[in-house]
């Protein structure tokens, strides 16, 4: 063992059981130990005791978010370590504060430790904006699912007429319904002329709108403004973090012609492992990082378990949002892997090797600067070659000459070959 200076950090909620280790090179260590308390002031004594014992490296425990504040008061002093809990376990019945802290030094020294990626403070930055907007839009959707089931319970059926709720023609009749409109007619002449319902219809769809107590329109008024709010929001999110990455406009680009993929979720994913993913060196630890590969479950030379492992969850979520697209792109060299897998492998299996296989060229286009180029539609070229030379194989097997003959009406079959 080299001479060594590590701190660990046990961290709470409100205080710090925080220890230096001194490691000498007849192997033995020495551990001072302090308690602080989890606040900017204490925070940094810490760091000036640090700074003082000759610390270069620093090791804590991944607790909720309360190592949050540590990070961003030493990140730029010290070489930052987060370990996840679960590899710092103790033995039931001999775990204490400061024994944490020293055991999270001994095993990173030991190399036992699962460490999280945590990347330098602007992609966090990113990685906020990108996670708020998605929180907003899950928010709206749930909104948009509760005012329905709203409508039906006080007999407005306007969701049965009309296809999307949040639509202009939607909107505009359920605020004029909370405004105090209660003639069918009046409120059914509000929708587009485009709409596929009729006014008969969509008249039928509002008959209760009459029997519609205060209280009831008041409720109703409240969600159409939590829907604005939201909608609000998402636009204000999204404009702040297309701010945020205009300097990275090229790799949001280059992510963005890749089948399945747009540019919201070019976004996304930038923010979530960075515009060159420079923290992993190669596309497999990206994927494990991820958990969109097997896993594996090893006990006596035998794999019990090929389960995913768990990993990022918002690139977990995006990959499979965009596997689910990816295979609906007409021509697309996805479309193809699909049909050449989802009869053995099924649905689900199938989109997760696609979510894999896309996951791998993202890692590509932006660790190697490259453009993604599609081929689909010349492998789908080679594949109807392989078609014909097998379908002319087949002929000759039945004695006929594939050169010879003229192209036949879909419904007529050719004559079966004389076996006299």
């Amino acid at each position: 063992m080299t001479y060594i200076r590590i701190a660990g950090i046990d961290v709470h909620k409100k205080m710090l059981a925080v220890v230096v280790a001194t490691g000498a090179d007849d192997g033995s260590i020495r551990f001072q130990r302090r308690k602080f308390d989890n606040h900017q002031t204490d925070i940094h004594r810490m760091r000036d005791w640090f700074s003082a014992c000759g610390v270069s490296e620093v090791v804590m425990e991944s607790t909720a978010q309360y190592w949050r504040t540590i990070w961003l008061e030493l990140e730029e002093m010290f070489s930052l370590h987060l370990a996840q809990a679960m590899s710092n376990r103790a033995p039931r019945g001999r775990k204490s504060d400061f024994a944490d802290a020293e055991r999270l030094v001994r095993r990173l020294v030991a190399d036992e430790l699962v460490l999280s990626y945590v990347p330098d403070r602007e992609q966090r930055l990113w990685r906020l904006l990108a996670r708020e907007k998605h929180l907003a839009r899950r928010a709206r959707v749930q909104q948009i699912n509760g005012l329905e089931a709203f409508l039906e319970q006080i007999r407005i059926k306007l969701s049965s007429v009309l296809s999307d709720l949040s639509g202009v023609s939607a909107q505009r009749i359920l605020r004029a319904l909370a405004s105090g409109v209660s003639d069918p007619a009046q409120l059914a002449a509000l929708a587009d002329p485009g709409v596929t319902a009729t006014t008969e219809q969509i008249r039928g769809a509002l008959a209760s709108a009459a029997q519609l107590r205060t209280e009831e329109r008041a409720v109703l008024k409240q969600m159409l403004d939590r829907m604005d709010l939201l909608a609000k929001q998402i636009e204000e999110t999204d404009q702040l973090l297309a701010t945020c990455l205009s300097q990275y406009e090229d790799a949001v680009a280059r992510l963005s012609a890749i089948a399945g993929l747009g540019a919201d979720s070019a976004q996304q994913m930038i923010a979530e492992i960075g515009p060159k993913a420079e923290a992993f060196p190669s596309p497999a630890q990206l994927a494990s990082w991820i958990g969109v590969c097997p896993g594996r479950e090893e006990s006596a030379g035998v794999s019990k378990s090929d389960r995913s492992p768990k990993g990022n969850r918002p690139m977990r979520r995006l990959l499979a949002q965009c596997a689910n697209a990816a295979v609906k792109a007409k021509g697309s060299a996805f479309e193809l892997f699909y049909r050449r897998k989802v009869a053995r492998l099924g649905h689900n299996k199938t989109l997760w090797a696609v979510a894999h296989k896309l996951c791998r060229i993202v890692w590509k286009v932006l660790h190697e600067g490259v453009c993604y180029e599609e081929r689909g539609p010349r492998l789908h070229s080679k594949q109807e070659a392989k078609q014909l030379q097998r379908l002319k194989r087949t002929l000759r097997l039945l004695g006929y000459d594939p050169n010879s003959l003229r192209k036949l009406d879909p419904g007529i079959l050719p004559p079966q070959p004389s076996t006299a």
